[in-house]
């Protein structure tokens, strides 16, 4: 364990196989004092990126009113509880996302786009390109500062390697986070992996060692760093020892969630785009969305990173979602032609996505951070590629920008750009905004006005 808290903010409880960083404490708040008496922040930006396949029907998405006067429609609605703590912003555009000249192919331009702003090369093979995405940019510039420059998190599985859409490999379906133009990102969509990353041991073989002991004995990750923990616990006030228990608990019934879902016939196996759900995934959507959301709220406040992607599906998608009486496929129902009953699963669809994003969110603002909330000091936003299913066209995305950046966002509004705003201009100020350096992102014309009304 750090033994000397007062004079840092990054703390860690450890044992053999276990690494375990500390959320902020009350302990470590005159070094945040001093930062932002020098100008810093006390509390960094988080970013984050959050990805939805095949459009909406915008009918249903889009606000009546502009401005703080706005009402929430069938799809958003979802997001009441924290209509002061969101942006919907509407008319940006991804131009890149276009064909311009390279024929079909949208689903995959949609993903590669998305976070890079580059039009990504039609390739199959191993020649693919695209660019660097915010977040990697980010991870580049703030990624030192933390353990883990950046998470890529997933629901769906995909490959980087094969044919995926009209000439597109499957590395743009696949994926939204690019280290550099050629390299893609792997993701992650096994919970206890995400697990074991986040708080095993950081020495090479000690996280699987230490494992493999948990197993044999079977002992929680925090019966490693008890010590640890009862060493720091007497050195606490009250309201830090009701934050460790808290955040404490917070890991272990985690875990607890991952073990049911290992155990042998713990549930029954469906199928998902024809294929058996392996174990160790949750069989429902929301399950195993809200299980990987949980994990990337407690990477958050522990400052494991300050940068994460989420894909909720891959681009294309033709996840049914039963759980919601919606057999049919998503892609294969996104191609409405103006179908009523396909309009209505799909916002249907649309709106169970959002919900799932509205329970990270609630997740991140019920967890205090200074004078506000861990929420505060995020910005995350959520969206698509493609606008509306049916047509595939990349103006007046589906976006909403959540959180307040710390403090350089007026949120509870609907901002109304004018056709042809890039996407890239949010980008570069959310990266602006969690200190990044940016003069130019993509295919950006500067920053994004009205982020303060």
């Amino acid at each position: 364990m750090n033994n000397h808290l007062e004079s840092s903010r990054r703390a860690f409880l450890r044992g053999l196989g276990a690494t375990i960083a500390l959320p902020a404490l009350d302990i470590m708040a005159p070094v945040g004092r001093a930062m932002a008496a020098a100008g810093g922040s006390a509390f960094p930006v988080r970013l984050g990126f959050f990805f939805v396949p095949n459009g909406v029907h915008l009918p249903d998405w889009t606000p009546s009113g502009t401005g703080s006067n706005f009402e929430l429609p069938y799809i958003l609605d979802p997001l009441a509880p924290l209509k002061n703590d969101v942006l919907v912003l509407s008319g940006l555009t991804h131009d890149k996302g276009r064909a311009n000249g390279d024929g079909a192919g949208d689903h995959a331009r949609s993903a590669g786009v998305f976070l890079t702003g580059a039009q990504p090369l039609k390739s199959e093979g191993s020649e693919i390109r695209a660019g660097v995405s915010a977040d990697q940019f980010a991870a580049a510039h703030v990624g030192g500062q933390t353990r883990f420059s950046s998470l890529e998190l997933s629901i769906e599985e995909g490959t980087p390697y094969g044919k995926c859409d009209s000439g597109y490999g499957c590395a743009y379906s696949n994926n939204i986070s690019w280290r550099d133009a050629a390299t893609p990102l792997a993701k992650e969509n096994n919970p206890r992996r995400v697990f074991e990353r986040l708080f095993s041991g950081e020495l090479a073989g000690e996280a699987e060692k230490g494992r493999a002991q948990r197993l044999r004995q079977r002992k929680s990750v925090l019966d490693f760093v008890l010590d640890d923990a009862k060493s720091l616990s007497g050195r606490l006030g009250r309201n830090d020892q009701y934050k460790l228990d808290e955040y404490l608990n917070s890991i272990r019934e985690i875990e607890q969630r991952i073990e049911r879902l290992e155990k042998p016939g713990s549930r029954t196996r469906e199928l998902v785009q024809d294929q058996e759900i392996p174990a160790g995934i949750p069989e429902t959507f929301h399950e195993h969305l809200r299980l990987m959301g949980d994990m990337l709220v407690l990477a958050y406040q522990s400052d494991v990173t300050r940068v994460a992607t989420f894909m909720f599906a891959n681009a294309g998608s033709n996840r049914s979602y039963r759980e919601i009486g919606v057999p049919n496929g998503h892609h294969e129902l996104s191609h409405h032609q103006g179908n009523p009953k396909k309009h209505a699963k799909i916002r249907d669809i649309n709106r169970y996505h959002v919900a799932q994003l509205s329970y990270v969110l609630q997740r991140l603002k019920s967890i205090p951070e200074g004078d506000g909330t861990l929420l505060d000091n995020c910005l995350i936003v959520y969206g698509s590629g493609i606008s509306d299913g049916n047509r595939h066209n990349n103006e007046n995305l589906p976006i909403v920008l959540a959180g307040k950046g710390g403090g350089s966002v007026d949120t509870g509004r609907h901002v109304g750009y004018p056709q042809e705003t890039p996407m890239c201009n949010l980008l570069l100020s959310m990266l602006q905004r969690a200190g990044v350096g940016a003069g130019r992102f993509g295919d950006s014309t500067g920053s994004l006005r009205q982020l303060q009304a």
